[in-house]
């Protein structure tokens, strides 16, 4: 194998992909499309960085908009999927259960894998992190260390955007709780005055009272 294929199978397997964040407001849904041939596989993940316990709604379509995946309420989530079918496919988040004003979502495409078939019918594999042209037409042992590390570094990734997702929100509910025990400890001292306020000057008016007797 020559040492450009090497290098091309590198490129084509460590390309960093960069999340994308979408704001999704409450009762909506933001949706995607990817044209996929039949064998084709594309892996999906996502986090939520803002908004309430609940998560978000994931939806995947088919080219005949038939539900082919979903999960409900997941603040995370990775899903593989392989398209049975030529067609364009359609990947859908939405917030229609949620009162929370707007919920921040990350998520990322990758481990694009294409299968692709010539005139003879013989098929090959080609990657497209990101929609990139390098293809790797055979494999071979170190095309599967390539790939496994890649595999390891795309799960290192995705699990520090975790990490940072889960610090985020973290952060979110400690900045509440914080907010909430403020203004609570305010409402008591308040109430605390207008008590201590109505004790005194229900006491002057007794004695007043009793002085007039």
């Amino acid at each position: 194998m020559s040492r450009l294929a090497i290098v091309a199978a590198v490129i084509c397997l460590i390309t960093v992909v960069a999340s994308l964040s979408i704001d999704i407001a409450p009762y909506s849904q933001e949706c995607f499309f990817e044209q996929l041939a039949e064998g084709d596989k594309m892996t999906i993940s996502y986090q939520v960085a803002d908004g309430d316990s609940r998560g978000i709604d994931f939806t995947l379509y088919g080219p005949r908009n038939n539900e082919l995946k979903s999960a409900y309420g997941e603040t995370s989530a990775i899903h593989v999927f392989v398209a049975p079918s030529d067609g364009k496919y359609e990947y859908c988040f939405s917030n229609k259960a949620s009162s929370v004003p707007v919920k921040s979502v990350n998520f990322n495409v990758h481990d694009m894998l294409k299968v692709e078939r010539n005139a003879a019918g013989e098929s090959r594999t080609v990657c497209h992190p990101q929609h990139t042209n390098w293809e790797i037409e055979h494999i071979d042992p170190i095309e599967n260390e390539i790939r496994e590390l890649a595999d390891s570094i795309f799960a290192i990734k995705a699990e520090q955007e975790y990490i940072v997702v889960r610090e985020r929100q973290h952060r979110n509910t400690a900045e509440s709780t914080n907010s909430r025990v403020k203004w609570w400890s305010i409402g008591q001292l308040i109430l605390l005055a207008v008590v201590c306020f109505w004790q005194v000057f229900y006491l002057k008016r007794f004695f007043e009272v009793k002085r007039a007797v």
